[in-house]
């Protein structure tokens, strides 16, 4: 489905975002993983070549919320790979700390990854490919962009925050051919999820209309349809993969 396409993926290493990598490299990608320091990126490329030594796969860690060290990364990716025609903007950091708790310094640390790190690398790759006439812009969003969560007010304000970039620039770039999307996942076995104790992955799972949590590859799967030119006429658009949890 992606033979020939060139994609960066931030917050590659883990999660979602690993299997996002992982679904593009099956399908014929080039994959530029971007992760949050070495080691990690270094362990996630490891596994990914053990599964299969062909894959053209490398790995970054910049600074997503730094303009220049993305900027850097993506120029480095054009010149490794020759072109760049899929972004997703993966990586964020969640917090649930009541209003009484939350620091300034805590909500700033959420924006900057979730919000300011998404523009800098829509920023970063764009003119590439305005210039190709092309391209693809994936962000992920959250479940609560929707409706709102409890407590830890920073993490649903800036997935309000992607949905609204993602929209406006879908609107902005489309006659450059360039789409812009958002994918809302739900609860998803990630490494978090994972560790926490079975009965509790039940009571989390309860209230979800298909009577569990999702599997990262399940929300690769979105990634993999709205990169590819089956998603050819979709843009501006946020899609919930969550098992109707939020109603």
């Amino acid at each position: 489905m992606l033979k020939g396409k060139v994609a960066i993926v931030t917050g590659g290493t883990r999660g979602i975002g690993l299997a996002v990598v992982r679904a593009y490299l099956q399908n014929g990608a080039k994959v530029a993983l971007f992760g949050s320091r070495k080691e990690t990126v270094d362990k996630a490329l490891a596994e990914l070549k053990n599964e299969n030594a062909s894959y053209e796969v490398i790995g970054m860690w910049p600074n997503l919320a730094e303009f220049d060290e993305v900027n850097n990364a993506v120029k480095e990716v054009v010149k490794t790979f020759g072109k760049i025609d899929i972004l997703v903007n993966n990586a964020g950091i969640s917090a649930r700390e009541p209003l009484s708790q939350y620091t300034p310094e805590n909500f700033k640390k959420i924006m900057d990854l979730n919000v300011t790190a998404v523009f800098n690398g829509c920023k970063a790759v764009e003119p590439f490919m305005r210039e190709a006439k092309s391209g693809c812009i994936i962000n992920t969003s959250s479940m609560v962009s929707l409706y709102g969560q409890p407590s830890g007010v920073g993490y649903p304000t800036s997935k309000f925050a992607v949905n609204g970039l993602t929209r406006s620039l879908a609107r902005e770039l489309g006659r450059a051919g360039i789409r812009v999307n958002a994918v809302a996942p739900g609860v998803t076995r990630t490494d978090m999820v994972a560790a926490l104790p079975p009965e509790m992955v039940e009571r989390v799972a309860a209230p979800i209309p298909l009577g569990r949590i999702g599997e990262p590859e399940e929300v690769a799967n979105v990634f993999l349809f709205l990169a590819s030119d089956m998603a050819s006429y979709v843009t501006g658009d946020v899609i919930s993969v969550d098992g109707a949890a939020q109603t």
